[in-house]
């Protein structure tokens, strides 16, 4: 997959490639899951060939991200104020509200920070922050630096293997599994224990 989005996007115009390092991590956002990182290390191996430059690919990379990030944000602040706490969403009750709240309160600000490197479930991480109505300008900063971060280490690690992107294929699909199963075994026990709790 790697060979063939790179062959692909070193034949464009090196214009419509900036376009796409702040379209895809913007629209990964608001519809999950899309090859945002995929998209990233490959440009990071154009970096190489010069056809991108490393701090641009950097900016964009990261404000396209934040961009998105902001409008799930939002929201989850319009959807707590306005819906939630009324009891009309049915997939949400009030207590489960309750209960993220308290927790991204304990735990949200260094969700924040290292959001981008939860892969499939940042647009969660982002709604509940919403939700939970944090900190508006701690959390434009804490998701700012995290997006910073994550998107050096892949713009990074496109410029450490260069051509040899099916060496980066497999890391990322084994990162993303492992994260995913790691989300999985987390939420499942804070449901059991949720419940567990509910019923003493």
């Amino acid at each position: 997959m790697f060979e063939h989005l790179f062959s692909s996007l070193s034949s464009y115009d090196p214009l419509l490639i900036y376009s796409l390092i702040i379209l895809i991590p913007f629209i990964e956002n608001l519809f999950p899951p899309s090859p945002s990182d995929v998209l990233i290390v490959v440009v990071g191996s154009l970096i190489v060939s010069g056809t991108v430059n490393f701090f641009a690919a950097l900016i964009l990379s990261t404000l396209g991200g934040e961009i998105g990030f902001m409008i799930i944000y939002y929201f989850g602040l319009q959807t707590d104020r306005k819906l939630v706490h009324t009891g009309k969403l049915k997939f949400i009750s009030p207590e489960a509200v309750i209960k993220a709240e308290e927790w991204f309160v304990k735990y949200g600000f260094a969700l924040i920070l290292f959001n981008r490197f939860f892969s499939g479930i940042r647009a969660v991480i982002s709604f509940f922050a919403g939700l939970s109505e944090l900190n508006l300008q701690r959390t434009i900063l804490l998701s700012t630096l995290g997006g910073i971060i994550w998107n050096a280490i892949l713009l990074g690690l496109g410029i450490l293997f260069g051509y040899n992107l099916h060496v980066i294929d497999q890391f990322l699909s084994t990162y993303t599994y492992g994260m995913l199963i790691v989300t999985v075994l987390v939420i499942t026990f804070l449901v059991v224990k949720y419940l567990i709790k509910r019923k003493g």
